[in-house]
C-alpha cells in the first residue's frame, strides 16, 4: 500500500467517525454555530413538540430557549448537559433505535441524518452555547472587509461579495456587455426597453460616469415609480375588486395605486412611506394624501355575499391586515400565531392578539378627496331638456289633478324629488316616491319615468373619492380567540408588540397604529430595514440575500452575505431611508454589472448563484411582458396614473365570468401599461395570471416564475400580442421594398435593441422563405384578415416609420404578411421577455 493510499484511508476513517464537523486550516475542529448549524435542525425537527407553543409542548421539554432546554424535563433527566453529550438525553434519544424512545418519533415522518446527529453532539460537547437568531439581533455597524483598504478603490458591495467568493476560490464574472447592461438597467428601473439608438449612444459613450448618468436619468423618470410601485403593490395585495364570489368592483381603488407611484417617484423616505400607509389618518392635521395612503389596509378582501357572517368577515380582514404588515415590513409569518403560539418563532398566542388589537377598530371608508364643479351643459340642449320636462309636468298635472283636490301639491313634491339625483335622495324621499308611483296608472308612470330620466341629465358637482380607513369612534375590546375562533373569546389584551423585539413606546395610555408605525421604523428594530433591503435586492438580482423573502424567522434561510445585508440596512437608515439612493448604490456596483453568462466552475460550487459570482438571468414579470410588446410596436400610451383599463379580452371569457360587462377601454387607454389593467380577483385578466401575476388574496413578497406552454401560446395568439406583431411588421413594411437583410436587421434592432448576428440573420432568411411559401397557400380573404388592424395605425414616436406609409404600398399584401409573421416570431423569442 502506498503512502498516498494510507493517507486516503485515514481520511475516510476520520470522515466516517465524524462526518459533519468541519476542519479549519490549522487542523482544529471548527466551532459549531448554533444559529447556522443547530437551530435549523431543532426548528425543522423538534420545535413542533418542544418549542414555543405551550399548547403542543410534549414531556415538559422546551428546546428553543437555553434556560428551558438545560432544565430537567418531566422525566427528571436533562436533555442537554453542556460539555457532556454522552449523558445528554437529547443525544441518547436521537441515536436510539427503540421506536418508543427515538426522536423524532417515527409517526412524525421526520428523522435526523447522521450529519445532523453529529452536529448536535459536537455542539453539546463544545458547551451548547445558544445565540439569538440572526434576524432578531440588532443591526449594528458593520466594518468593511480589509480588502476595502487596498490601494485600488473598490465599491463597498463588491468588497463584501469578493471576500465571500474568495473563500471558495471563486471570482466575479467579467462585466456585462454594454448593450446588455443598458437593457438590464432599463428593465430593472423603469420596466421598458431602450431603443436601438439609446443603446448605441450608451455603448459609444466611454466617458467617466456614463453608467451613473444613465442610472440618474432612469431614477428620475416617472416610469420608475410605476416599475417599483408594482413591486410594492404585490406586497400590499392591491386589486380592483373585493374578491370572493360577489367580487364587486372598487372603482376608487386606483387612487391608492396612484399614491404609491407618486410616493416612490418623489422618493418619499421609506420610514415616512411606512407611517403614512399604516397610520396616515392619525397624523396631526393629516392630509388627503396621507388618508389615501391608508388604502393599504382597504386592500383586504371583503365578502359581500348574501347571508355572510359580517363579524367573521371583519375578523378575517383584521387578521389579513396584521399578517400583511408582518410580511411586508417584518418578514415574519405572524399569521401562524392566530390559533396558537407560533411553532417556530417567539410570538405567543397572546402577542398575536396584542398586535391584532392595533387593527381591531378599523373600518373601510370612502374618503372625499375634492368636489369638482358641475360641467357646463350645452345651452341649446339644456333649453330642449327643460322644455320637454315642462311638457311632461303639464301632462301629469292635467291627468292627476283633474278630479282630485290636493293632488297638485303632492305632484309638486314628487317632481321636486324626481329632479334630485338618485344618489342624493334621502331614504324618506325614496320611500315616498315609490309609494306615490305605485298608485299611478301606466301612462302616468311612463311620463314620470321620462321626466326623471331627463332630470338626471342635469350636470352635478362630482365628488372625487378614494378608499381609505378610519377608526371607530368607540374602540373595540380585543380578546384572545381560543384556537383562532372569535366566537370563543379568552382573556382581554391591549395593543402591544412581541417581547423579543424592542419595546413599544406609546404616546399615550393606550398604544395606537401610529405608535406601531413608528415602532416599525425605529433604528433599533432589527427586521424592518433588513426586510426592505432584501426586497430591493431581490428585484435587482432575481433573489434576495435572504431567499425566503417572507420568512426571516427561525425556519427561514440564513442570509448569503449577512455582513453585506446589515451594512446595506445601516446605509438605508443613515441615508434617510431613501429608496433611490439604495438602488443607485447597488446598481453602480460591479456585482450588479456582472455578466449573467453561465459558468461551469461557479455552478459546481454554487448552483443557485447564492454567492453572486455572476448576475442572474430571468423572465420579466407579466405586466412587463405586455409593456415590452407594446413598446416595440410603438403602441404604448405612457400616461401615468388614473383609473384602471380594460384591454381586449376574448368573448369566451367575458360570457361566463363576472367580466360580462368588460367594455374595452376607448382610444389610447387600452394601450397603457400592464400595471393599470383592471384586476378582478375572482376572474383576473388571463394573460397576467398566465405569466404568474399574484392572486392578490394575500401579500406576495416574491412572484413565481413558471415556464409553461400556455405562455408561448398567449404570446402567439393573444389579441394584444398579435396586434403588436402587426404594428411592428407594418412598421418594417413601411421601409418599402428594401433588401432582405436590411428590413430583417431593422426588425431585430427594434424588437431586441441590438444588431442581429450573422447566424441569426441566416436563420431569419430561412424563416422568411418558409413564410413566403406559407402565404402562397392562403386565400386573399385570409391575407386581408391578417392585415386587419385593431388600432388606428398611428405611431406614438415621431421618428418611427408609420405603418400607413406609402412605402408599404409598394409591397404586396402577402409580402406585408411575411414581415408581420417575422415580427411575431421575434416577439416570441425567449430573449425578448428575458432580463439578462
Amino acid at each position: 500500500m502506498t503512502d498516498r493510499s494510507i493517507l486516503r484511508a485515514i481520511w475516510i476513517v476520520l470522515l466516517l467517525l465524524c462526518p459533519t464537523v468541519a476542519w479549519g486550516a490549522s487542523g482544529q475542529v471548527e466551532r459549531v454555530n448554533y444559529s447556522r448549524d443547530i437551530r435549523p435542525i431543532l426548528a425543522g425537527k423538534c420545535f413542533v413538540c418542544h418549542g414555543p407553543d405551550e399548547g403542543s409542548r410534549e414531556a415538559g421539554l422546551r428546546l428553543d430557549l437555553a434556560t428551558a432546554a438545560l432544565e430537567p424535563a418531566d422525566s427528571g433527566m436533562a436533555a442537554i448537559i453542556p460539555g457532556d453529550s454522552e449523558h445528554s438525553e437529547l443525544i441518547a434519544r436521537v441515536n436510539s433505535t427503540d421506536e418508543y424512545e427515538q426522536m423524532p418519533p417515527s409517526e412524525t415522518g421526520k428523522s435526523l441524518s447522521e450529519e445532523e446527529k453529529s452536529l448536535l453532539k459536537a455542539w453539546i460537547d463544545q458547551g451548547a452555547e445558544y445565540t439569538a437568531h440572526w434576524s432578531f439581533r440588532s443591526v449594528g455597524s458593520v466594518e468593511l472587509p480589509d480588502a476595502y483598504e487596498s490601494a485600488q478603490p473598490q465599491h463597498p458591495i463588491d468588497v463584501f461579495v469578493k471576500t465571500r467568493l474568495e473563500r471558495d476560490d471563486l471570482t466575479m464574472s467579467p462585466p456585462a456587455d454594454r448593450a446588455v447592461l443598458i437593457r438590464r438597467l432599463y428593465l430593472d428601473l423603469v420596466g421598458l426597453p431602450p431603443t436601438y439608438a439609446e443603446v448605441q449612444d450608451f455603448v459609444a459613450d466611454e466617458s467617466p460616469g456614463a453608467v451613473e448618468r444613465l442610472v440618474d436619468e432612469l431614477l428620475a423618470s416617472p416610469h420608475f415609480g410605476e416599475r417599483w410601485g408594482r413591486h410594492w403593490l404585490d406586497l400590499a395585495r392591491y386589486a380592483d375588486s373585493n374578491g370572493y364570489l360577489g367580487d364587486e368592483l372598487r372603482p376608487q381603488a386606483y387612487r391608492y395605486r396612484d399614491w404609491v407611484i407618486d410616493a416612490i417617484n418623489r422618493d418619499l423616505p421609506y420610514d415616512r412611506f411606512t407611517i403614512e400607509q399604516i397610520a396616515g389618518d392619525l397624523l396631526e392635521n393629516s392630509t388627503i394624501s396621507q388618508k389615501i395612503a391608508t388604502g393599504f389596509h382597504a386592500n383586504a378582501m371583503v365578502n359581500t355575499e348574501a347571508g355572510v357572517d359580517r363579524e367573521a368577515d371583519r375578523v378575517i380582514q383584521t387578521v389579513d391586515r396584521l399578517s400583511t404588515v408582518g410580511t411586508a415590513w417584518l418578514g415574519l409569518t405572524i399569521g401562524c400565531a392566530e390559533c396558537h403560539t407560533h411553532k417556530y418563532d417567539p410570538i405567543t398566542h397572546a402577542e398575536f392578539y396584542q398586535m391584532y388589537a392595533f387593527f381591531n377598530g378599523l373600518e373601510a371608508d370612502r374618503q372625499v378627496i375634492k368636489t369638482l364643479p358641475a360641467p357646463v351643459e350645452d345651452p341649446q340642449k339644456k333649453a330642449d331638456r327643460l322644455a320637454k320636462m315642462e311638457e311632461l309636468a303639464t301632462r301629469l298635472k292635467s291627468t292627476l289633478t283633474e278630479n282630485t283636490s290636493g293632488e297638485e301639491q303632492i305632484l309638486e313634491q314628487a317632481l321636486k324629488i324626481l329632479a334630485i339625483h338618485r344618489s342624493d335622495r334621502t331614504e324618506t324621499q325614496k320611500e315616498s316616491l315609490d309609494h306615490w308611483r305605485d298608485d299611478l296608472d301606466k301612462q302616468s308612470r311612463e311620463w314620470t319615468n321620462e321626466y326623471e330620466k331627463l332630470a338626471q341629465k342635469q350636470p352635478k358637482p362630482v365628488d372625487v373619492v378614494a378608499l381609505s380607513i378610519r377608526e371607530r369612534s368607540q374602540p373595540r375590546d380585543t380578546f384572545i380567540h381560543h384556537r383562532g375562533d372569535f366566537r370563543q373569546p379568552g382573556p382581554q389584551v391591549e395593543p402591544g408588540t412581541p417581547a423579543f423585539l424592542p419595546p413599544l413606546q406609546p404616546r399615550g395610555e393606550r398604544a395606537d397604529r401610529l405608535d406601531l408605525a413608528r415602532w416599525l421604523v425605529r433604528a433599533d428594530n432589527p427586521l424592518t430595514a433588513r426586510t426592505a433591503v432584501n426586497h430591493i435586492w431581490q428585484h435587482l438580482f432575481g433573489q434576495g440575500l435572504v431567499d425566503t423573502e417572507d420568512n426571516f424567522g427561525t425556519t427561514g434561510s440564513e442570509p448569503s452575505h449577512p455582513e453585506l445585508l446589515d451594512w446595506l440596512a445601516t446605509s438605508l437608515i443613515e441615508e434617510g431611508w431613501s429608496r433611490k439612493k439604495l438602488i443607485r448604490l447597488i446598481v453602480t456596483s460591479q456585482t450588479y454589472q456582472q455578466s449573467s453568462a453561465f459558468r461551469t466552475d461557479l455552478h459546481e460550487v454554487d448552483a443557485q448563484n447564492r454567492l453572486l459570482g455572476r448576475q442572474s438571468r430571468f423572465r420579466v414579470e407579466a405586466e412587463i411582458v405586455r409593456d415590452l410588446a407594446l413598446s416595440v410596436a410603438d403602441l404604448l400610451y405612457p400616461k401615468i396614473g388614473g383609473p384602471s383599463i380594460k384591454p381586449p379580452l376574448n368573448s369566451r371569457i367575458t360570457q361566463v365570468s363576472r367580466n360580462q360587462e368588460w367594455k374595452v377601454s376607448a382610444g389610447a387607454d387600452k394601450y397603457r401599461r400592464g400595471m393599470y389593467i383592471q384586476f378582478r380577483r375572482a376572474t383576473p385578466y388571463p394573460m397576467l395570471t398566465t405569466f404568474d401575476a399574484p392572486a392578490t388574496t394575500s401579500s406576495c413578497p416574491e412572484r413565481e416564475r413558471s415556464n409553461s406552454p400556455l405562455q408561448a401560446l398567449a404570446m402567439l395568439n393573444d389579441s394584444v400580442f398579435w396586434e403588436c406583431a402587426q404594428q411592428l411588421g407594418l412598421r418594417t413594411a413601411a421601409l418599402g421594398d428594401v433588401a432582405l437583410q436590411e428590413w430583417l436587421t431593422y426588425a431585430v434592432r427594434t424588437a431586441l435593441s441590438r444588431d442581429p448576428s450573422s447566424e441569426e440573420l441566416a436563420r431569419l432568411e430561412t424563416l422568411t422563405a418558409e413564410f413566403e411559401s406559407l402565404t402562397l397557400e392562403l386565400s386573399d380573404d385570409q391575407i386581408d384578415q391578417l392585415l386587419k388592424l385593431e388600432s388606428d395605425g398611428k405611431s406614438v414616436s415621431q421618428d418611427a416609420p408609420s405603418p400607413t406609409s406609402t412605402n408599404a404600398a409598394n409591397l404586396s399584401p402577402r409580402q406585408q404578411v411575411v414581415r408581420i409573421l417575422i415580427c411575431r416570431s421575434l416577439i416570441n423569442l425567449e430573449q425578448f421577455i428575458t432580463r439578462e
